[in-house]
Protein backbone atom coordinates (compact mmCIF):
# COMPACT_ATOMS: atom_id res chain seq x y z
CA UNK A 1 0.00 0.00 0.00
CA UNK A 2 1.31 3.48 -0.52
CA UNK A 3 2.70 5.01 2.55
CA UNK A 4 0.43 8.27 3.94
CA UNK A 5 1.89 11.21 3.39
CA UNK A 6 3.52 12.44 6.59
CA UNK A 7 1.40 14.90 8.34
CA UNK A 8 3.79 17.41 10.23
CA UNK A 9 5.88 19.15 7.84
CA UNK A 10 8.05 21.01 10.93
CA UNK A 11 8.44 17.71 12.44
CA UNK A 12 9.79 15.79 9.57
CA UNK A 13 12.28 19.20 8.77
CA UNK A 14 13.26 18.30 12.61
CA UNK A 15 13.70 15.03 12.22
CA UNK A 16 15.45 14.96 9.16
CA UNK A 17 18.17 17.77 10.53
CA UNK A 18 18.60 15.83 13.36
CA UNK A 19 19.45 12.66 11.51
CA UNK A 20 21.94 14.52 9.16
CA UNK A 21 23.78 15.46 12.10
CA UNK A 22 23.38 12.42 13.66
CA UNK A 23 24.88 10.44 10.58
CA UNK A 24 27.68 13.12 9.77
CA UNK A 25 29.15 12.84 13.43
CA UNK A 26 28.70 9.36 14.74
CA UNK A 27 28.94 7.11 12.00
CA UNK A 28 26.77 4.30 10.51
CA UNK A 29 25.13 2.87 13.83
CA UNK A 30 22.12 5.64 13.79
CA UNK A 31 19.21 5.79 11.28
CA UNK A 32 19.12 7.70 8.25
CA UNK A 33 16.59 9.43 5.74
CA UNK A 34 16.73 10.96 2.45
CA UNK A 35 14.25 12.68 0.33
CA UNK A 36 13.62 12.20 -3.51
CA UNK A 37 11.16 13.91 -5.53
CA UNK A 38 9.27 14.80 -2.26
CA UNK A 39 8.98 11.39 -0.62
CA UNK A 40 11.08 10.23 2.32
CA UNK A 41 12.51 6.99 2.14
CA UNK A 42 14.70 5.47 5.41
CA UNK A 43 17.86 3.77 3.70
CA UNK A 44 19.73 2.85 7.16
CA UNK A 45 19.90 -0.60 6.08
CA UNK A 46 20.12 -0.15 2.20
CA UNK A 47 23.23 1.84 2.41
CA UNK A 48 25.37 -1.53 2.82
CA UNK A 49 24.11 -3.13 -0.40
CA UNK A 50 23.46 0.16 -2.48
CA UNK A 51 25.71 -0.83 -6.15
CA UNK A 52 27.39 2.88 -5.51
CA UNK A 53 28.65 2.23 -1.77
CA UNK A 54 27.44 3.30 1.52
CA UNK A 55 29.26 6.31 2.16
CA UNK A 56 28.40 8.14 -0.98
CA UNK A 57 24.39 7.74 -0.47
CA UNK A 58 25.26 8.06 3.32
CA UNK A 59 26.36 11.69 2.53
CA UNK A 60 22.88 12.78 1.74
CA UNK A 61 21.38 11.28 5.00
CA UNK A 62 18.63 13.98 5.93
CA UNK A 63 18.42 15.88 3.41
CA UNK A 64 16.90 16.10 -0.54
CA UNK A 65 19.16 13.70 -2.92
CA UNK A 66 16.88 14.38 -6.08
CA UNK A 67 18.83 15.52 -8.27
CA UNK A 68 22.53 13.48 -7.43
CA UNK A 69 19.66 10.72 -8.35
CA UNK A 70 18.77 11.78 -11.18
CA UNK A 71 22.50 12.46 -12.35
CA UNK A 72 24.07 9.21 -11.42
CA UNK A 73 21.32 6.60 -11.98
CA UNK A 74 20.68 5.49 -16.00
CA UNK A 75 18.07 3.34 -15.42
CA UNK A 76 16.03 5.48 -13.21
CA UNK A 77 12.26 3.42 -13.80
CA UNK A 78 14.11 0.48 -12.43
CA UNK A 79 15.69 2.01 -9.58
CA UNK A 80 12.80 3.24 -8.04
CA UNK A 81 10.79 0.09 -8.56
CA UNK A 82 13.84 -1.26 -5.60
CA UNK A 83 13.03 1.45 -3.86
CA UNK A 84 9.68 1.28 -3.26
CA UNK A 85 10.56 -0.90 -0.09
CA UNK A 86 12.65 2.00 1.50
CA UNK A 87 9.43 4.19 1.39
CA UNK A 88 8.35 5.36 4.75
CA UNK A 89 6.37 8.90 3.29
CA UNK A 90 6.06 11.77 1.25
CA UNK A 91 5.69 15.27 1.75
CA UNK A 92 1.73 16.70 1.56
CA UNK A 93 1.08 19.16 -0.84
CA UNK A 94 0.65 21.73 1.92
CA UNK A 95 4.06 20.94 3.24
CA UNK A 96 7.43 23.15 2.00
CA UNK A 97 9.76 21.06 -0.16
CA UNK A 98 12.85 19.66 1.53
CA UNK A 99 15.42 20.85 -1.07
CA UNK A 100 17.73 24.14 -0.38
CA UNK A 101 15.64 27.00 -0.22
CA UNK A 102 18.77 29.04 -1.61
CA UNK A 103 18.75 28.99 -5.15
CA UNK A 104 15.37 27.44 -5.99
CA UNK A 105 14.75 29.06 -9.51
CA UNK A 106 18.56 27.90 -10.71
CA UNK A 107 17.71 24.27 -9.47
CA UNK A 108 14.34 24.24 -11.39
CA UNK A 109 15.93 26.20 -14.28
CA UNK A 110 18.69 23.13 -14.62
CA UNK A 111 16.11 20.41 -14.37
CA UNK A 112 14.25 22.23 -17.71
CA UNK A 113 18.00 22.41 -19.22
CA UNK A 114 18.92 18.60 -18.33
CA UNK A 115 15.15 17.59 -19.82
CA UNK A 116 16.24 19.79 -22.99
CA UNK A 117 20.04 17.81 -23.18
CA UNK A 118 18.11 14.42 -23.26
CA UNK A 119 15.85 15.70 -26.04
CA UNK A 120 18.60 17.05 -27.67
CA UNK A 121 20.13 13.25 -27.39
CA UNK A 122 23.17 14.32 -25.80
CA UNK A 123 22.84 11.49 -23.21
CA UNK A 124 23.93 8.75 -25.65
CA UNK A 125 26.92 7.74 -26.94
CA UNK A 126 28.49 7.20 -30.11
CA UNK A 127 30.06 3.92 -29.68
CA UNK A 128 32.65 4.39 -32.16
CA UNK A 129 34.23 7.10 -30.73
CA UNK A 130 34.89 4.64 -27.60
CA UNK A 131 35.57 1.73 -30.07
CA UNK A 132 38.25 4.02 -31.59
CA UNK A 133 39.76 5.35 -28.31
CA UNK A 134 40.26 2.09 -27.11
CA UNK A 135 42.15 1.25 -29.69
CA UNK A 136 44.22 3.77 -29.75
CA UNK A 137 45.47 3.26 -26.45
CA UNK A 138 45.93 -1.05 -27.38
CA UNK A 139 48.05 0.48 -30.24
CA UNK A 140 50.33 2.45 -28.00
CA UNK A 141 50.46 -0.44 -25.71
CA UNK A 142 51.69 -2.33 -28.64
CA UNK A 143 54.30 0.28 -29.62
CA UNK A 144 55.95 0.35 -26.55
CA UNK A 145 56.63 -3.32 -26.49
CA UNK A 146 57.85 -3.30 -30.20
CA UNK A 147 60.18 -0.34 -29.58
CA UNK A 148 62.37 -2.86 -26.87
CA UNK A 149 61.91 -5.66 -28.99
CA UNK A 150 63.28 -4.08 -32.30
CA UNK A 151 66.00 -1.03 -31.02
CA UNK A 152 67.28 -3.08 -27.82
CA UNK A 153 66.86 -1.83 -24.55
CA UNK A 154 69.59 0.74 -24.61
CA UNK A 155 68.70 3.93 -22.85
CA UNK A 156 66.55 5.48 -25.32
CA UNK A 157 64.52 3.05 -26.33
CA UNK A 158 64.15 1.91 -23.04
CA UNK A 159 62.74 5.42 -21.61
CA UNK A 160 60.68 6.16 -24.92
CA UNK A 161 58.43 2.62 -24.16
CA UNK A 162 58.43 3.99 -20.99
CA UNK A 163 56.55 7.26 -22.48
CA UNK A 164 54.62 5.33 -24.39
CA UNK A 165 53.39 2.93 -21.48
CA UNK A 166 52.84 5.88 -19.43
CA UNK A 167 50.36 7.41 -22.03
CA UNK A 168 48.49 3.91 -22.22
CA UNK A 169 48.02 4.13 -18.46
CA UNK A 170 46.82 8.02 -18.29
CA UNK A 171 44.70 6.95 -21.46
CA UNK A 172 43.23 3.84 -20.00
CA UNK A 173 42.63 5.92 -16.75
CA UNK A 174 40.58 8.13 -19.09
CA UNK A 175 39.03 5.33 -20.43
CA UNK A 176 38.33 3.41 -17.48
CA UNK A 177 36.55 6.39 -16.12
CA UNK A 178 33.64 6.58 -18.81
CA UNK A 179 32.70 3.28 -18.39
CA UNK A 180 33.00 3.69 -14.35
CA UNK A 181 30.22 6.95 -14.80
CA UNK A 182 27.99 4.98 -17.41
CA UNK A 183 28.31 6.74 -19.89
CA UNK A 184 28.95 4.53 -22.81
CA UNK A 185 26.17 1.45 -22.69
CA UNK A 186 22.15 2.14 -22.40
CA UNK A 187 22.87 -0.95 -19.60
CA UNK A 188 24.48 -1.13 -16.96
CA UNK A 189 26.13 -4.82 -17.03
CA UNK A 190 28.41 -3.49 -20.40
CA UNK A 191 29.71 -0.63 -18.85
CA UNK A 192 30.34 -2.98 -15.59
CA UNK A 193 32.24 -5.24 -18.10
CA UNK A 194 34.22 -3.36 -19.93
CA UNK A 195 34.85 -0.67 -16.75
CA UNK A 196 36.13 -4.03 -15.41
CA UNK A 197 38.50 -4.82 -18.71
CA UNK A 198 40.03 -1.16 -18.55
CA UNK A 199 40.79 -0.38 -15.46
CA UNK A 200 41.55 -4.36 -14.42
CA UNK A 201 43.44 -5.58 -17.15
CA UNK A 202 44.26 -2.53 -18.64
CA UNK A 203 45.83 -0.52 -15.40
CA UNK A 204 45.98 -3.51 -12.96
CA UNK A 205 43.68 -2.09 -10.21
CA UNK A 206 39.98 -2.48 -8.83
CA UNK A 207 37.09 -1.13 -10.16
CA UNK A 208 35.26 -1.39 -6.81
CA UNK A 209 37.88 1.16 -5.17
CA UNK A 210 37.67 3.27 -8.10
CA UNK A 211 33.30 3.64 -7.35
CA UNK A 212 33.95 3.75 -3.37
CA UNK A 213 36.00 7.11 -4.16
CA UNK A 214 34.74 8.59 -7.16
CA UNK A 215 31.05 8.49 -6.59
CA UNK A 216 31.77 9.85 -3.00
CA UNK A 217 33.95 13.02 -4.88
CA UNK A 218 30.84 13.69 -7.91
CA UNK A 219 28.21 13.54 -4.96
CA UNK A 220 30.08 15.79 -2.89
CA UNK A 221 32.47 17.36 -4.28
CA UNK A 222 35.43 19.51 -2.18
CA UNK A 223 32.93 18.96 0.84
CA UNK A 224 35.55 18.01 3.80
CA UNK A 225 35.03 14.35 4.99
CA UNK A 226 32.87 13.92 2.61
CA UNK A 227 34.99 14.05 -0.53
CA UNK A 228 38.35 11.95 -0.50
CA UNK A 229 39.50 13.97 -3.25
CA UNK A 230 40.68 16.11 -0.44
CA UNK A 231 41.40 13.64 2.54
CA UNK A 232 45.13 14.96 2.52
CA UNK A 233 43.46 17.59 4.44
CA UNK A 234 44.89 18.12 7.00
CA UNK A 235 47.46 15.61 7.36
CA UNK A 236 49.42 17.04 4.29
CA UNK A 237 48.03 20.26 2.96
CA UNK A 238 45.73 23.19 3.97
CA UNK A 239 43.23 23.40 1.87
CA UNK A 240 40.97 26.53 0.85
CA UNK A 241 40.88 29.04 2.37
CA UNK A 242 37.69 28.19 5.29
CA UNK A 243 39.44 25.18 6.22
CA UNK A 244 42.96 27.17 6.32
CA UNK A 245 41.70 29.92 8.22
CA UNK A 246 39.59 26.97 10.70
CA UNK A 247 43.00 25.04 11.07
CA UNK A 248 45.31 27.65 11.88
CA UNK A 249 42.52 29.40 14.96
CA UNK A 250 42.58 25.46 16.52
CA UNK A 251 46.37 25.32 16.35
CA UNK A 252 46.90 22.82 14.37
CA UNK A 253 50.26 22.27 12.27
CA UNK A 254 50.63 18.61 11.00
CA UNK A 255 53.09 20.40 8.45
CA UNK A 256 54.77 23.17 7.50
CA UNK A 257 51.49 24.62 5.31
CA UNK A 258 53.37 28.02 4.41
CA UNK A 259 55.53 25.72 2.49
CA UNK A 260 53.09 23.36 1.33
CA UNK A 261 52.98 25.09 -2.25
CA UNK A 262 57.05 24.04 -2.30
CA UNK A 263 56.63 20.25 -1.28
CA UNK A 264 53.52 19.77 -3.30
CA UNK A 265 56.53 18.92 -5.82
CA UNK A 266 57.74 16.25 -3.58
CA UNK A 267 54.94 14.41 -1.99
CA UNK A 268 52.05 15.40 -4.70
CA UNK A 269 52.51 14.46 -8.33
CA UNK A 270 55.43 12.04 -8.24
CA UNK A 271 54.10 9.53 -5.51
CA UNK A 272 50.50 9.38 -5.40
CA UNK A 273 50.49 6.56 -7.70
CA UNK A 274 53.94 4.36 -6.57
CA UNK A 275 54.26 5.24 -3.18
CA UNK A 276 50.37 5.03 -2.20
CA UNK A 277 47.82 4.23 -4.24
CA UNK A 278 50.11 0.99 -6.04
CA UNK A 279 50.16 -0.83 -2.41
CA UNK A 280 46.93 1.14 -1.07
CA UNK A 281 44.78 -0.93 -3.92
CA UNK A 282 45.51 -4.41 -3.22
CA UNK A 283 44.85 -3.84 0.20
CA UNK A 284 41.03 -2.67 -0.23
CA UNK A 285 40.75 -5.58 -2.26
CA UNK A 286 41.83 -8.18 -0.29
CA UNK A 287 40.02 -6.08 2.70
CA UNK A 288 37.00 -6.04 1.60
CA UNK A 289 37.29 -9.07 -0.15
CA UNK A 290 36.71 -8.53 -3.86
CA UNK A 291 37.96 -11.26 -5.38
CA UNK A 292 36.80 -10.73 -9.38
CA UNK A 293 38.85 -7.19 -9.01
CA UNK A 294 41.60 -9.44 -7.69
CA UNK A 295 41.43 -11.85 -10.22
CA UNK A 296 40.98 -9.07 -12.92
CA UNK A 297 44.07 -7.01 -11.39
CA UNK A 298 46.47 -9.91 -11.45
CA UNK A 299 45.54 -10.47 -15.62
CA UNK A 300 47.27 -7.03 -15.79
CA UNK A 301 50.69 -8.27 -13.64
CA UNK A 302 50.82 -11.35 -15.57
CA UNK A 303 50.31 -9.71 -19.09
CA UNK A 304 52.75 -6.99 -18.41
CA UNK A 305 55.54 -9.41 -16.69
CA UNK A 306 55.52 -11.98 -18.92
CA UNK A 307 55.71 -9.53 -21.97
CA UNK A 308 59.10 -7.16 -20.66
CA UNK A 309 60.65 -9.62 -18.28
CA UNK A 310 62.46 -11.48 -21.17
CA UNK A 311 63.40 -8.15 -22.70
CA UNK A 312 64.71 -6.50 -19.46
CA UNK A 313 65.30 -9.17 -16.81
CA UNK A 314 64.04 -8.29 -13.42
CA UNK A 315 65.88 -5.59 -12.30
CA UNK A 316 65.14 -3.54 -15.99
CA UNK A 317 61.32 -4.93 -15.68
CA UNK A 318 60.79 -3.39 -12.24
CA UNK A 319 62.35 0.10 -13.05
CA UNK A 320 60.34 0.28 -16.11
CA UNK A 321 57.58 -0.39 -14.17
CA UNK A 322 58.22 2.42 -11.31
CA UNK A 323 59.16 4.53 -14.10
CA UNK A 324 55.96 4.56 -16.09
CA UNK A 325 54.06 5.04 -12.42
CA UNK A 326 55.42 7.88 -11.59
CA UNK A 327 55.07 9.47 -15.16
CA UNK A 328 51.40 8.18 -14.68
CA UNK A 329 51.29 9.84 -11.25
CA UNK A 330 52.86 13.47 -12.56
CA UNK A 331 49.87 13.09 -15.23
CA UNK A 332 46.94 12.41 -13.26
CA UNK A 333 47.36 14.61 -10.08
CA UNK A 334 48.39 17.43 -12.36
CA UNK A 335 45.24 17.00 -14.34
CA UNK A 336 42.93 15.63 -12.11
CA UNK A 337 43.44 18.53 -9.44
CA UNK A 338 43.64 21.65 -11.70
CA UNK A 339 39.97 21.62 -11.94
CA UNK A 340 38.95 21.28 -8.22
CA UNK A 341 42.15 22.20 -5.61
CA UNK A 342 41.93 26.20 -6.72
CA UNK A 343 38.33 26.29 -6.30
CA UNK A 344 36.17 26.51 -3.11
CA UNK A 345 36.66 24.31 -0.29
CA UNK A 346 34.85 23.64 2.76
CA UNK A 347 32.50 21.60 4.91
CA UNK A 348 29.26 20.58 3.42
CA UNK A 349 26.82 23.17 3.36
CA UNK A 350 24.00 21.70 1.84
CA UNK A 351 23.32 23.61 -1.28
CA UNK A 352 21.79 23.05 -3.70
CA UNK A 353 23.28 20.25 -7.03
CA UNK A 354 24.10 22.94 -9.53
CA UNK A 355 25.73 25.30 -7.01
CA UNK A 356 27.68 22.40 -5.22
CA UNK A 357 28.87 21.61 -8.49
CA UNK A 358 29.96 24.89 -10.16
CA UNK A 359 31.99 26.23 -6.97
CA UNK A 360 33.70 22.79 -6.80
CA UNK A 361 34.70 23.15 -10.39
CA UNK A 362 36.87 25.07 -13.37
CA UNK A 363 37.30 24.15 -16.64
CA UNK A 364 40.15 24.52 -18.88
CA UNK A 365 39.69 25.99 -22.97
CA UNK A 366 38.96 23.31 -25.39
CA UNK A 367 41.79 21.75 -27.99
CA UNK A 368 42.41 18.49 -29.65
CA UNK A 369 45.46 18.29 -27.30
CA UNK A 370 43.92 19.52 -24.10
CA UNK A 371 40.75 17.08 -24.67
CA UNK A 372 43.27 14.33 -25.74
CA UNK A 373 45.32 14.94 -22.72
CA UNK A 374 42.65 15.22 -19.90
CA UNK A 375 40.54 12.72 -21.37
CA UNK A 376 38.06 15.35 -21.92
CA UNK A 377 38.04 16.08 -17.90
CA UNK A 378 39.11 20.13 -19.17
CA UNK A 379 34.82 19.99 -18.95
CA UNK A 380 34.78 19.55 -15.62
CA UNK A 381 31.98 21.88 -15.20
CA UNK A 382 29.45 19.96 -17.65
CA UNK A 383 31.34 16.42 -16.67
CA UNK A 384 30.08 17.25 -12.73
CA UNK A 385 26.71 18.88 -13.80
CA UNK A 386 25.83 15.69 -16.18
CA UNK A 387 27.45 13.07 -14.66
CA UNK A 388 26.96 9.95 -16.98
CA UNK A 389 27.32 12.03 -20.14
CA UNK A 390 29.51 10.51 -22.78
CA UNK A 391 32.84 12.73 -22.92
CA UNK A 392 32.12 13.52 -26.70
CA UNK A 393 29.19 15.38 -26.19
CA UNK A 394 30.59 18.32 -23.33
CA UNK A 395 31.30 20.74 -26.01
CA UNK A 396 27.88 21.08 -27.28
CA UNK A 397 26.22 21.52 -24.00
CA UNK A 398 28.85 24.07 -22.69
CA UNK A 399 27.05 27.21 -24.45
CA UNK A 400 23.87 26.07 -22.52
CA UNK A 401 25.67 25.51 -19.34
CA UNK A 402 27.08 28.90 -19.64
CA UNK A 403 24.30 31.06 -20.53
CA UNK A 404 22.85 29.55 -17.27
CA UNK A 405 25.39 30.85 -15.31
CA UNK A 406 25.27 33.86 -16.89
CA UNK A 407 21.94 34.31 -16.31
CA UNK A 408 22.14 33.88 -12.20
CA UNK A 409 25.14 35.71 -12.09
CA UNK A 410 27.18 32.12 -11.50
CA UNK A 411 30.91 32.53 -12.82
CA UNK A 412 32.17 30.04 -15.37
CA UNK A 413 35.99 29.54 -15.26
CA UNK A 414 37.50 28.50 -18.42
CA UNK A 415 41.44 28.70 -18.17
CA UNK A 416 44.54 28.01 -20.52
CA UNK A 417 46.13 24.72 -19.66
CA UNK A 418 49.52 25.94 -18.31
CA UNK A 419 47.58 28.47 -16.26
CA UNK A 420 45.17 25.78 -14.85
CA UNK A 421 48.37 24.07 -13.26
CA UNK A 422 49.52 27.26 -11.89
CA UNK A 423 46.81 27.89 -10.16
CA UNK A 424 47.02 24.61 -8.06
CA UNK A 425 50.59 26.20 -6.84
CA UNK A 426 49.28 29.82 -5.88
CA UNK A 427 46.22 28.37 -4.50
CA UNK A 428 48.53 26.00 -2.19
CA UNK A 429 50.33 29.30 -1.16
CA UNK A 430 47.78 31.30 -0.48
CA UNK A 431 45.98 28.43 1.59
CA UNK A 432 49.04 28.39 3.55
CA UNK A 433 49.39 31.69 3.81
CA UNK A 434 45.94 32.04 5.76
CA UNK A 435 46.87 29.01 7.38
CA UNK A 436 49.69 31.08 8.89
CA UNK A 437 48.30 33.97 9.81
CA UNK A 438 45.80 32.48 11.51
CA UNK A 439 48.23 30.23 13.32
CA UNK A 440 49.68 32.75 14.36
CA UNK A 441 47.79 35.90 15.35
CA UNK A 442 44.35 34.36 16.12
Amino acid sequence: PRPRPLQTGASLVLSLVFISKVAQRSGREKERWLVIDRKVYNISNFVRSHPGGSRVISHYAGQDATDPFIAFHINKGIVRKYMNSLLIGELSPEQPSFEPTKNKELTNEFRELRATVERMGLMKANHLFFLLYLLHILLLDVAAWLTLWLFGTSLVPFFLSAVLLSAVQAQAGWLQHDFGHLSVFSTSTWNHLLHHFVIGHLKGAPASWWNHMHFQHHAKPNCFLKDPDINMHPFFFALGKVLSVELGKQKKKYMPYNHQHKYFFLIGPPALLPLYFQWYIFYFVVQRKKWVDLAWMVTFYVRIFLTYMPLLGLKGFLGLFFIVRFLESNWFVWVTQMNHIPMHIDHDRNVDWVSTQLQATCNVHQSAFNDWFSGHLNFQIEHHLFPTMPRHNYHKVAPLVQSLCTKYGIEYQSKPLLSAFADIVYSLKESGQLWLDAYLHQ
